[in-house]
């Protein structure tokens, strides 16, 4: 049976983590469930090899039919790739960037698209950039802008309940601590290389830096790794303010034609 990490739970209101659903096939992700009452949400549920066992694990926990959301921070295999079978078998809404809104019904097969027709793209609900507050039985879920860390379309979502920011790729780390991140300077090393090369401008990480500090969250869980609580949410986030990646390390060495080509290119 696939472990279950608490990270929250008070009265009817939880937040359940599943780290270890598949193991030894590709990059290590962390799917999460939101519930209160008879309402869940399900945070960035993975592709094909996590379906089958978060459907299975998460049976036990909570009425699918009161699956009301599935959260994706981005259009990443990893994070959405089982759409159509969530939306075949759920009566859920799947919230994602306006941006990506129309590319997702390509992950779904000629069989889904027949079965739903245009009942498909109505339960897709595109969020504009500016992000969306989305009512969670008596409860809230906020939808916050993290675009550019890393797609071009990308939310981080927020339980006020718990005060947990759920960052998606931010804060990623691969080999590191995979529970609660207690050595920072230690889980540096993990997180560093995916940062550098998958956000794009220490710009944006600056600005949704900024806006987390205003949140004051709890807790910080990425998708991918450990997750920050406590003193150790203000030291990934003075951490991240601090780095440079993506668009600020490259150079005009980045770009270059291949030296080993056997073909004249050369304009006449």
């Amino acid at each position: 049976m696939a472990q279950v990490d608490i990270l929250f739970k008070e009265g009817e209101h939880e937040v359940l983590r599943f780290a270890d659903l598949v193991v030894g096939e590709g990059v290590q992700a962390n799917q999460f469930c939101i519930r209160r009452h008879e309402r869940a949400a399900l945070i960035d549920p993975g592709g094909d090899l996590t379906y089958t066992p978060l459907n299975i694990a998460l049976s036990r926990l909570i009425k699918l039919e009161g699956l009301e959301y599935i959260l994706a921070s981005h259009q990443d295999p990893d994070i959405i790739a089982s759409l159509p079978r969530w939306l075949m078998h759920t009566r859920c809404q799947v919230v994602v960037s306006r941006l990506w809104s129309r590319f997702l019904p390509h992950l779904a097969s000629s069989y889904v698209t027949g079965k739903m027709g245009e009942a498909l793209q109505s339960r897709i609900l595109g969020i504009a950039d500016r992000g969306k507050v989305l009512p969670f039985g008596d409860s809230e879920l906020w939808v916050l802008p993290a675009h550019f860390l890393h797609s071009v379309g990308n939310f981080s979502f927020y339980d006020p309940i718990s005060r947990i920011l759920f960052s998606g790729d931010i804060g990623a780390s691969l080999g590191g601590e995979e529970g609660e991140v207690t050595d920072f300077s230690d889980h540096i090393h993990s997180m560093a290389g995916f940062h550098r090369r998958y956000m794009a401008s220490n710009r944006a990480c600056r600005l949704w830096v900024s806006m987390v500090r205003k949140l004051g969250p709890a807790k910080i869980v990425p998708q991918h790794g450990g997750y920050f609580a406590g003193a150790q949410v203000g030291r990934f986030l003075d951490w991240l303010a601090e780095l440079d990646c993506g668009v600020d390390l490259l150079a005009e060495d980045d770009y270059r034609l291949p030296a080993e080509s056997a073909l004249d290119l050369r304009v006449v």
